[in-house]
């Protein structure tokens, strides 16, 4: 019971759909009808990603103000083999950046030496899985579900860094990267509890104004898909009855995939559907 209103309330936010639905009604607008229904899903979409976006990078950057690189780097350089693998997997996880983001700490760590299946499990997981995504996943799909992908996310980037270091691509590797490891290191300094705060605000400014845009995409292209897509078409091209729906799924995404912010919303519509 207390878990249902934690996932329906706290995360999912339906008391917000039901209030700006009744601000839509209140306004003569009818939910019944696409513009209607568009504009609820909308305005309901963006406000709820934008207060769990927020949230969760204010508390997931205070609490990474105590792991600059220079000490992750010492953490993650005692293991090797999967072992290495999987921590940075899950250290990848527990950053909310997207690929522009993740790709300058990526450098940090190979030019520190890490090995670089274990930077790649990192590369791999830093965009795909974060805190974020499965507090957004779990107020739209549920727990299990949240948990699922979570789970497979982690499996791809272990297998991806296994994968990489196995085919010992450490020749490839640009020589500025290993050149260029002070222009990217960040001191690990003691921050003042003051200094922390302001270091989490700022992280919450800089990642939401990079990724606002793509969720305002992300829920337009859902919200056109939610009510002005004919179900029958989605069932066509995406639904059991075609075998290939999961490979189109896949290629279809493959450009859209800006930000897993943006994304999710699509997935809502898609599954709506």
């Amino acid at each position: 019971m207390y878990w249902n209103f934690f996932q329906e309330q706290i995360l999912g936010m339906k008391w917000l759909n039901k209030f700006i639905g009744e601000c839509l009604e209140a306004r003569g607008l009818s939910l019944d009808s696409k513009i209607g229904g568009s504009i609820q899903f909308f305005v309901y979409d963006v406000i709820k990603i934008a207060i769990l976006l927020c949230v969760l990078i204010f508390i997931v950057s205070f609490i990474q103000s105590y792991f600059p690189p220079e000490r992750s780097r010492r953490i993650m350089g005692r293991f090797r083999g999967i072992q290495a693998n999987i921590i940075g997997a899950l250290l990848g996880a527990l950053t909310p950046f997207c690929s522009c983001s993740s790709i300058p700490i990526f450098m940090g760590f190979t030019s520190a030496g890490l090995p670089l299946g274990m930077t790649f499990s990192f590369l791999i997981s830093s965009p795909m899985i974060n805190p974020g995504s499965l507090v957004l996943l779990m107020s739209i799909f549920g727990t299990k579900i949240a948990l699922a992908y979570i789970l497979i996310g982690l499996l791809l980037a272990v297998l991806g860094g296994i994968i990489i270091e196995k085919l010992h691509m450490e020749q490839y590797v640009e020589e500025f990267v290993y050149s260029n490891v002070s222009s990217i290191d960040i001191e690990n300094e003691k921050l003042t509890m003051k200094q922390r705060l302001i270091f989490s605000l700022e992280k919450v400014f800089d990642t939401f104004k990079s990724v606002f845009p793509y969720i305002l995409i992300g829920v337009g292209i859902g919200a056109l898909i939610h009510n002005w897509i004919p179900e029958n078409f989605i069932k066509i091209i995406l639904g059991n009855d075609n075998p290939f729906g999961v490979v189109l799924a896949t290629v279809v995404g493959v450009p859209i995939y800006a930000d897993i912010f943006g994304t999710i919303p699509i997935a809502e519509a898609l599954l709506a559907k």
